[in-house]
């Protein structure tokens, strides 16, 4: 307690010098936590867009990831139906679980016949309500910008394609794509028009049209290799073109119905699904998650060939992003961990020079080299206690005055505009982690001019003006 005291009646003595060392301490906690509060809120923004569309876990063949993409009838899942079920019913996964729905994904080709223009797409056949109720996932408590699904609410027909498909199909006047290409009309080619065959293909898929029905949506022609090879067509209604945020996703995307898309590529055969989507009320909830659905694969469902693949194996970027941003805020934290250390060491130095006349008193009187040594080191700990607690509460301000102004913003890879936020409140491993790290830099700052005060010689010390 009498080295405490003394080491805070030391650090008054100069309150000009200790007041800027301390400032340089909180401005730079303040930056690390404001910094690292950015980032996790985009952790937390980029995970929940990836739960949003593809679920915390997935059920799929378990060689659909590797080998699938392009032939969903050899690596689909037969009995989905059962298997969601069973899930639901689960007396482990039920409490955990928001929602579990069955997707099918696959390539195909779409054609605008009527323009003679056609082009390869990636389509995705989802059961819409569900994937509605997946959209509301909001564990972090975030702002929510993004816009409603646009296939709820509509005909088993509908569609939505990215932009750069509507680019292509030279539908830009009828969907309103902006900044597209007006294209100079062609006069058409014998060979360009829709194969009779494949008309009447399309015509028979094609649901009957009430009158007045579906006025202004274009159609396009939707062809793939059914699950028995034979070719297979359907008209969809083109409902909007929407920018998928990727230029190589928002070029090839088309949404559908999952029985739409199931019709195209099963006929009349047995639908099956690509994926089961399973999203969970907590991202830490995934390894119990896992866990039992690893069980009932190797009991219950030991004749299925799946295997589970959670979110973060289906999109690389996300784990490739949090490595960066690590990278990042580990640079800009020893950048500044290493301004303070200079900081303070500056502040011990003078402070030691200052004082050599009562150093060697107190060493003439007794007082042992570590005391010396405790004396110092002490004052740089209290500093960076003083510093550690006034910059976690400046960071704590500075987010809220952020978090308040209501700014947006559009980050890469991103469909909508999210809600900028600093999110340092609640984070307290990370605020505890930084305050701890400041403490030992500013102790550490002072261990060298301490070593030093504990090594003067006592006469020289006491002969010093």
């Amino acid at each position: 307690m009498n080295t405490l005291s003394l080491a805070w009646r030391n650090l008054l003595r100069n309150r000009r010098r200790s007041l800027m060392t301390l400032v340089a301490m909180v401005l730079g906690l303040a930056t690390v936590l404001l910094f690292g509060g950015f980032i996790r809120d985009i952790t937390y923004g980029m995970q929940s867009d990836f739960v949003k569309r593809t679920g915390h876990l997935q059920i799929q063949h378990r060689d659909y990831f590797r080998l699938g993409s392009g032939n969903p009838a050899a690596y689909g899942i037969v009995r989905y139906r059962e298997i969601v079920e069973l899930v639901k019913r689960d007396e482990v996964l039920a409490p955990m679980l928001t929602v579990v729905t069955p997707t099918l994904q696959f390539s195909g080709i779409a054609g605008n016949f009527a323009a003679g223009v056609s082009r390869t797409v990636f389509i995705s056949g989802v059961v819409v309500e569900e994937q509605k109720r997946m959209r509301e996932w909001n564990d972090y408590q975030q702002r929510n910008l993004s816009r409603h699904l646009s296939l709820a609410g509509t005909d088993s027909d509908s569609a939505v394609i990215g932009t750069g498909v509507a680019r292509v199909l030279q539908l830009c006047a009828a969907l309103s794509v902006p900044d597209c290409a007006r294209e100079t009309p062609q006069p058409a080619k014998s060979g360009e028009a829709l194969p009779l065959d494949i008309a009447e293909l399309a015509d028979a898929t094609a649901p009957p049209t009430p009158n007045g029905s579906g006025t202004g949506h274009p159609r396009i022609e939707i062809l793939t290799a059914s699950a028995n090879g034979a070719p297979n067509v359907a008209a969809v209604k083109v409902l909007h073109a929407e920018y998928q945020g990727v230029k190589e996703l928002d070029d090839v995307y088309v949404g559908l119905h999952l029985a739409q898309a199931q019709k195209l590529v099963f006929g009349s055969a047995p639908p099956q699904a690509t994926a089961i989507q399973l999203q969970l009320r907590h991202t830490t909830q995934i390894p119990a998650a896992r866990a039992r659905l690893e069980e009932l694969l190797q009991t219950t469902l030991k004749e299925e060939p799946l295997g589970i693949i959670d979110y973060e194996t289906l999109n690389p970027f996300y784990g490739q992003t949090l490595s960066m941003f690590a990278a990042i805020f580990g640079f800009i934290a020893v950048l500044i961990g290493a301004i303070v250390l200079f900081t303070v060491a500056n502040t011990m130095s003078m402070a030691v020079v200052e004082r050599t006349s009562e150093i060697g008193t107190l060493r003439a009187i007794g007082l042992r080299r570590t005391g010396i040594r405790t004396m110092f080191v002490s004052e740089g700990i209290m500093l960076g206690c003083l510093g550690s607690l006034l910059g976690i509460v400046a960071a704590l301000v500075l987010a809220s005055l952020i978090n308040l102004l209501g700014l947006s913003w559009t980050p890469p890879g991103r469909i909508e505009p999210v809600a900028l936020a600093v999110r340092v409140a609640g984070e307290y491993t990370m605020m505890i982690g930084a305050a701890v790290a400041l403490i030992i830099v500013a102790a550490l700052s002072a261990v060298l001019p301490a070593k030093r005060a504990a090594h003067m010689n006592i006469v020289d010390a006491l002969r010093h003006v």
